[in-house]
Protein backbone atom coordinates (compact mmCIF):
# COMPACT_ATOMS: atom_id res chain seq x y z
CA UNK A 1 0.00 0.00 0.00
CA UNK A 2 1.54 3.76 -1.15
CA UNK A 3 0.68 6.83 0.06
CA UNK A 4 -2.34 7.77 -2.34
CA UNK A 5 -3.96 4.44 -1.46
CA UNK A 6 -3.78 4.88 2.57
CA UNK A 7 -5.07 8.54 1.76
CA UNK A 8 -8.05 6.61 -0.13
CA UNK A 9 -8.62 4.20 2.61
CA UNK A 10 -8.98 6.60 5.76
CA UNK A 11 -11.08 8.79 3.10
CA UNK A 12 -13.65 6.02 2.78
CA UNK A 13 -13.18 4.57 6.50
CA UNK A 14 -13.98 8.30 8.00
CA UNK A 15 -16.27 9.67 5.21
CA UNK A 16 -14.43 12.47 4.72
CA UNK A 17 -12.92 13.92 1.23
CA UNK A 18 -9.49 12.28 -0.08
CA UNK A 19 -7.80 16.32 0.13
CA UNK A 20 -9.05 15.99 3.98
CA UNK A 21 -7.83 12.52 4.68
CA UNK A 22 -4.78 13.40 2.63
CA UNK A 23 -4.27 16.44 4.84
CA UNK A 24 -4.84 14.81 8.29
CA UNK A 25 -2.28 11.83 7.30
CA UNK A 26 0.01 14.50 6.27
CA UNK A 27 -0.57 16.28 9.65
CA UNK A 28 -0.30 13.14 11.61
CA UNK A 29 3.18 12.72 9.48
CA UNK A 30 4.46 15.99 10.36
CA UNK A 31 3.85 16.42 14.03
CA UNK A 32 5.47 12.63 14.74
CA UNK A 33 8.35 14.31 12.37
CA UNK A 34 8.81 16.82 14.61
CA UNK A 35 8.56 14.83 17.71
CA UNK A 36 11.11 12.86 17.18
CA UNK A 37 13.18 15.39 15.91
CA UNK A 38 12.99 16.82 19.29
CA UNK A 39 13.87 13.46 20.80
CA UNK A 40 10.02 12.50 21.95
CA UNK A 41 8.50 9.85 21.73
CA UNK A 42 4.98 8.91 20.08
CA UNK A 43 2.68 6.42 21.44
CA UNK A 44 -0.47 5.01 19.88
CA UNK A 45 -1.39 2.46 22.46
CA UNK A 46 -2.23 -0.40 20.80
CA UNK A 47 -0.30 0.48 17.34
CA UNK A 48 3.10 1.13 18.73
CA UNK A 49 5.52 3.46 19.97
CA UNK A 50 7.57 5.14 17.55
CA UNK A 51 11.52 6.54 19.14
CA UNK A 52 14.62 7.79 18.83
CA UNK A 53 17.80 5.10 19.21
CA UNK A 54 21.24 6.61 19.21
CA UNK A 55 23.35 4.45 17.32
CA UNK A 56 27.35 4.34 18.73
CA UNK A 57 30.20 4.68 16.08
CA UNK A 58 31.60 1.91 14.82
CA UNK A 59 34.25 0.08 12.02
CA UNK A 60 32.54 -1.53 9.23
CA UNK A 61 34.06 -3.08 5.95
CA UNK A 62 33.64 -0.97 1.72
CA UNK A 63 32.53 -3.82 0.48
CA UNK A 64 34.08 -3.57 -2.64
CA UNK A 65 37.57 -2.70 -1.51
CA UNK A 66 37.14 -4.71 1.90
CA UNK A 67 38.69 -1.89 3.80
CA UNK A 68 37.65 -1.04 7.46
CA UNK A 69 36.15 2.27 7.68
CA UNK A 70 34.48 4.32 10.14
CA UNK A 71 30.94 4.73 10.61
CA UNK A 72 29.39 7.59 12.41
CA UNK A 73 27.43 7.62 15.51
CA UNK A 74 23.76 8.62 14.62
CA UNK A 75 20.30 8.98 16.01
CA UNK A 76 18.08 6.63 14.20
CA UNK A 77 14.37 6.32 13.99
CA UNK A 78 12.70 3.26 15.38
CA UNK A 79 9.45 2.29 15.43
CA UNK A 80 8.28 -0.82 18.33
CA UNK A 81 5.34 -2.80 17.75
CA UNK A 82 1.89 -2.44 19.93
CA UNK A 83 0.42 -6.06 21.40
CA UNK A 84 -2.41 -5.04 19.17
CA UNK A 85 -0.72 -4.90 16.10
CA UNK A 86 1.61 -8.03 17.06
CA UNK A 87 -1.58 -10.31 17.73
CA UNK A 88 -3.27 -8.97 14.72
CA UNK A 89 -0.26 -9.86 12.52
CA UNK A 90 0.54 -13.48 13.97
CA UNK A 91 -3.16 -14.31 13.57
Amino acid sequence: MNKSELVKKIADGAELSQAQAGKALNVLMDTVTEELAAGNRVELIGFGTFSVKHRAARTGRNPSTGQPIEIAAANVPSFKAGKNLKDVCNA
